[in-house]
C-alpha cells in the first residue's frame, strides 16, 4: 500500500518523520507532496497528519492516473468554491435560510430532494438575471481545478460533472473547461423571473449514481478505471460506485466512507494519489 502525503502546510522534514513511522522510503512527487512506497498503516499516523493540516491517503500500489477513463466530480464547492444557490439566496435576501438548509442536506441530515425544493422555493420572484450575476462576479474555480482538468485531456480521461445544482452554471462551466458529460437541475423561469420550482426530474443521489454508471458503460471502464469526488452526502452513492473516491474538503459522513480525504489540499492533489 502506498501512503500519499501533501498539503501547504506540508514540510519535509514532517514528512521524513511519517515515513519513519510507517517504516517506508520517502520520495517526492511534487511540491509539498511525497509517497512513501510499502507503508506500514498505522491509524496514529491519521491523527499526526490531521494534527498539522497534512492529507494523508492510503493508495494501492499500481494506481496509474493514465490508466483512468473516467473521472467524476460535484460541482458546488468542489468544482467551484461556492454553493450557487446559496449565494442566490444571497440575491434574493434568504442566504441564511437557504445556507443553513444546504448544510444539513450535505450532511446527510434531511432528505435531498425535499431539501432542494424549499430552497429552490425560497428563490421564487428573483430576477433570471441573478444567476449569471452570481456566474460572473462570485463563481471561482477551486485552486487545481485547471490542472485536474487538463491532466483529463492530456491522458483521454472523461470527465463527468455532477450536480444538484443548476443547467446555468453546469453549462457554462462544460463549455469553459471542455468538460464531456454534465447532469444538473433545470430552474424554471417564467417572464424573466424563477418561478420557485424546477423543471424535470430532480438529480439527487440516486440520479448522481445511476448517471456515473451509465457514463461508465459508454466509455468501457470497469469500476477500477474510474474515480468520484464529492463532499456531500448526496454524493456518496456515485462515490461507492468508483474505484477510488475522494472526499475533497466534505462533510465528516462522506471522509469516512471515503477511499481517501483531501482537506487542504487543492483538486490538483488528486493526481497526486497516482502514480
Amino acid at each position: 500500500m502506498n501512503l500519499v502525503l501533501q498539503g501547504p502546510a506540508l514540510e519535509e522534514q514532517q514528512a521524513t518523520e511519517i515515513a519513519r513511522m510507517a517504516g517506508a522510503a520517502l520520495a517526492p512527487i511534487a511540491e509539498r507532496a511525497y509517497r512513501l512506497r510499502n507503508a506500514r498503516r498505522s491509524k496514529d499516523i491519521a491523527s499526526w497528519c490531521e494534527a498539522r493540516r497534512i492529507d494523508c491517503a492510503w493508495i494501492p500500489e499500481g494506481r496509474r492516473f493514465a490508466d483512468l477513463k473516467l473521472l467524476a466530480m460535484d460541482m458546488d464547492s468542489t468544482l467551484i468554491t461556492i454553493e450557487c444557490i446559496d449565494e442566490l439566496g444571497d440575491l434574493a435576501g434568504r442566504k441564511a435560510e437557504i445556507a443553513a438548509i444546504t448544510a444539513q442536506a450535505m450532511r446527510g441530515e434531511i432528505e435531498y430532494r425535499e431539501s432542494l425544493r424549499r430552497r429552490v422555493a425560497a428563490l421564487a420572484g428573483l430576477p433570471e438575471d441573478s444567476l449569471k450575476s452570481v456566474y460572473e462576479g462570485r463563481l471561482e474555480l477551486t485552486p487545481g481545478a485547471d490542472a485536474l482538468v487538463g491532466a483529463c485531456k492530456k491522458h483521454g480521461v472523461k470527465v463527468l460533472l455532477v450536480s444538484g445544482g443548476f443547467t446555468f452554471f453546469t453549462d457554462r462551466l462544460k463549455a469553459r473547461l471542455g468538460i464531456d458529460h454534465t447532469i444538473s437541475n433545470t430552474l424554471e423561469v417564467k417572464a424573466g423571473r424563477l418561478t420557485g420550482a424546477l423543471i424535470g426530474d430532480i438529480v439527487d443521489a440516486d440520479a448522481k449514481a445511476a448517471k456515473f454508471k451509465a457514463v461508465l458503460r459508454e466509455v468501457n471502464a470497469d469500476k477500477e478505471q474510474s474515480v468520484a469526488i464529492g463532499d456531500g452526502a448526496n454524493d456518496l452513492m456515485m462515490m461507492r460506485e468508483a474505484g477510488i473516491s475522494v472526499a475533497f474538503r466534505a462533510k465528516p459522513v462522506v471522509r469516512a466512507q471515503a477511499t481517501c480525504a483531501l482537506n487542504w489540499s487543492g483538486l490538483d492533489g488528486v493526481l497526486n494519489l497516482f502514480e
